[in-house]
C-alpha cells in the first residue's frame, strides 16, 4: 500500500459540496492546476468518483495532497462503516485518505457514538485513513467523543462558520481544548459578496470580500474549504492569506454575526 506523507492539513482547500459530474471534475482539476493541495468531499455529495478522476488525471504526487471524505449517517453501523469507506477509496482511486470525518452526529442518536467512532478507529488501524475527525458536532457531542476515543483522535471538527454565523461558543471551546476547526460554507453561499462592510474592508486592502473572510478565518487558525467552479474565483481564493486585517477590520466583521445558519437539516443536533 502506498503511504501518504505526514502532511498536515493546508489552511485553504477546495470544497466540492453541490458539485456533481463534470462540474466536480473540472473544479478539482482547475484547483490542483492552480496549486490547491487540500480537497474535501463526502459520500453524500455523490462526486467521489469525479474527484478521484480529477486527482488521478492531475499528475500531482499523492504525498503532496490532503484528501478528506466523510461517512454518511446511513453508514454508521458496525457492518457498514468500513465497507462504505472502502467504496469511497475505490471511487477516489486512493489506497488511503488523509482524513475521514463522521459527517453528522447520528440522527436522534440512533447509532451509538461508541459504535461509529469505534469503527472509524478500526478503519484507521487498517490503514484506510491517516487521520480521523468529525463534522457538525456540538460541544456536547465533542465532549462525548473525547471521552470515548480521546481528543488526540479528533483531528478537526468541520462546521459552518462565516461572518453571519461566527459560531463563537464552538470557536472558544475549540481554542480551550486545542481542537482544530475547519469552516465549511465560509462564504455563506455567496452572501459575503453582497455585504457592504466586507466590500469596504476588501476595497481598503485591494482584495475581494471572499479573500477578507478567509483571511479572517485563517487568522483564527481555522481552515477554509470554499467551493467554486470558476477559475478566477479559485485563483483569487488561494491568495487570501496575503490579506493583513487590522484590529478595526476584525471589530467590524465581528458585528456582522446574526446567527444565520445555512446548513440546518431536520436531523441536525441542537446547536450551541
Amino acid at each position: 500500500m502506498s503511504t501518504t506523507s505526514n502532511l498536515s492539513m493546508p489552511p485553504i482547500g477546495v470544497g466540492t459540496f453541490r458539485l456533481k459530474g463534470d462540474d466536480a471534475y473540472q473544479a478539482v482539476s482547475t484547483a490542483l492546476e492552480l496549486g490547491y493541495r487540500h480537497i474535501d468531499t463526502a459520500q453524500i455529495y455523490g462526486n467521489e468518483q469525479d474527484v478521484g478522476r480529477a486527482i488521478a488525471d492531475s499528475g500531482v504526487a499523492r504525498d503532496e495532497l490532503f484528501v478528506t471524505t466523510k461517512i454518511w449517517t446511513d453508514n454508521f453501523t458496525q457492518d457498514k462503516l468500513i465497507p462504505s469507506l472502502r467504496e469511497s477509496l475505490d471511487k477516489l482511486q486512493l489506497d488511503q485518505v488523509d482524513l475521514t470525518l463522521i459527517h453528522w452526529p447520528s440522527p436522534k442518536g440512533e447509532v451509538p457514538m461508541q459504535e461509529y467512532l469505534g469503527e472509524l478507529m478500526k478503519a484507521r488501524e487498517q490503514g484506510m485513513t491517516r487521520l480521523t475527525g468529525v463534522s457538525n458536532f456540538t460541544i456536547d457531542n465533542l465532549n462525548e467523543a473525547f471521552e470515548l476515543v480521546g481528543p488526540e483522535n479528533i483531528a478537526t471538527n468541520q462546521v459552518e462558520i462565516h461572518p453571519f454565523l461566527q459560531n463563537r461558543k464552538m470557536v472558544e471551546f475549540a481554542r480551550e481544548q486545542g481542537l482544530h476547526l475547519t469552516a465549511y460554507m465560509p462564504l455563506a453561499v455567496g452572501k459575503v459578496m453582497k455585504d457592504k462592510t466586507l466590500d469596504r474592508i476588501a476595497e481598503e486592502h485591494g482584495a475581494t470580500p471572499p479573500q477578507v473572510v478567509m483571511a479572517w478565518l485563517m487568522l483564527q487558525g481555522i481552515a477554509v474549504i470554499p467551493s467554486s467552479t470558476k477559475r478566477l474565483h479559485l485563483e483569487s481564493n488561494l491568495e487570501a492569506d496575503r490579506v493583513q486585517l487590522t484590529a478595526d477590520d476584525l471589530k467590524f466583521i465581528r458585528e456582522l454575526d446574526d446567527g444565520e445558519r445555512i446548513a440546518n437539516p431536520d436531523f441536525a443536533p441542537e446547536w450551541d
